[in-house]
C-alpha cells in the first residue's frame, strides 16, 4: 500500500518542527466572543466592588455609632461609587471605556507575537513607510486574508488605513426588533409605505429599503455603527502592537462610517497633522 508523498518545500510551514497551525477560522471565532466576554467581565468586577463597598460601609457603621441620619447619608455615598449612582453599577461610558481598555491591551500583546513570528522567515522593515507597507500587505494577509484596500498618509506621521469589507464585520447583524435602526432625519411621512411600489432610491440614507417594500437595517445606521464599535478596539490595539515590536510608538483610533467597512489612523509619536 502506497503512502502519501508529503511536500518537501522547506517554505511550507508544518516542514518547521516549531510551527503550530490552526484553522483560519479561530480568529473569527475569538473576535465574535471577546467583545461579550470583556463586557461581562466589566460587570462581574464592579459587581464586586458594589459589594466590597457595602461590606466596608457596615463594617465601619457597625464599629461607630453616628446619629441615624449621618449614617444614612454616609452609606448611600459610598455605595453610590465613582459614577454616583446608587448600587454602584456603572454607566455606559465607563463601561465602554474599561472594554476599551481590555480589549486593546489584549490586541497590542497579540500583535507583538504576531511580528516576533513573522519575522522569523521574513526582514523587517526599515523606514517607517516601509513598515506601513509591511502591515497593510503581509500582516493584514495573514490576519484577515486580504491586503488593506487603501492606505494615506501626510507624510508627516499620520496614516489612514481603510478595509472596505473588513472580515470580522462582514457577517454581522443586528436584532432590529430589540435595537431598531436609527434615522435621525427621516420622519413617518418620509418612510415608504411597505404595501406600496416603494423606490429604493426615495429612501432615507440610514435605512435600508428592500426591493419589496420592506425596511431592514442600514449598513450606516447609528445604532449598528455603536454597537460594531467594540469590536474594532482588539485589531486597533494589533495594529499598535504590531507597530511597537517594529520599533514604531504610535496610538491607533479606529471607527466604521458604514458596515463592514473599518477604518483606522494611526498617529505616531511625534506625528505634525
Amino acid at each position: 500500500m502506497a503512502t502519501p508523498q508529503t511536500p518537501t518545500d522547506a517554505s511550507l510551514p508544518y516542514n518547521d518542527p516549531t510551527a503550530t497551525l490552526v484553522n483560519t477560522s479561530c480568529l473569527d471565532f475569538l473576535l465574535i466572543e471577546l467583545v461579550p466576554l470583556a463586557y461581562r467581565i466589566t460587570a462581574d468586577l464592579a459587581a464586586r466592588e458594589e459589594e466590597w463597598l457595602r461590606g466596608a460601609s457596615s463594617t465601619s457603621s457597625s464599629g461607630s455609632k453616628p446619629s441615624r441620619t449621618s449614617d444614612d447619608s454616609s452609606v448611600a455615598g459610598t455605595a453610590g461609587g465613582r459614577d454616583g449612582t446608587v448600587g454602584g453599577t456603572v454607566d455606559e461610558e465607563e463601561a465602554r471605556e474599561a472594554v476599551f481598555r481590555r480589549l486593546e491591551s489584549l490586541g497590542y500583546r497579540v500583535g507583538l507575537g504576531v511580528v516576533e513570528r513573522v519575522s522569523r522567515t521574513s526582514p523587517r522593515p526599515t523606514s517607517p513607510l516601509d513598515t506601513i507597507k509591511f502591515l497593510c500587505k503581509d500582516l493584514w494577509t495573514l490576519l484577515f486574508r486580504k491586503q488593506i484596500d487603501n492606505l494615506k498618509t501626510n507624510h508627516r506621521g499620520i496614516y489612514v488605513l481603510t478595509d472596505n469589507t473588513f472580515k470580522p464585520m462582514s457577517r454581522m447583524s443586528f436584532d432590529t426588533k430589540k435595537h431598531p435602526p436609527a434615522a435621525p432625519n427621516a420622519t413617518s411621512n418620509s418612510l415608504p409605505n411597505a404595501n406600496s411600489n416603494a423606490n429604493p432610491s426615495s429612501a432615507p440614507k440610514d435605512i435600508v429599503v428592500d426591493y419589496d417594500g420592506s425596511i431592514g437595517l442600514g449598513m450606516g445606521d447609528p445604532n449598528s455603527l455603536a454597537r460594531a464599535q467594540p469590536f474594532l478596539y482588539f485589531p486597533a490595539g494589533v495594529i499598535r502592537g504590531s507597530l511597537a515590536a517594529l520599533g514604531i510608538q504610535a496610538s491607533v483610533t479606529a471607527e466604521s462610517t458604514g458596515l463592514p467597512a473599518a477604518t483606522f489612523q494611526i498617529r505616531t509619536v511625534g506625528a505634525k497633522a
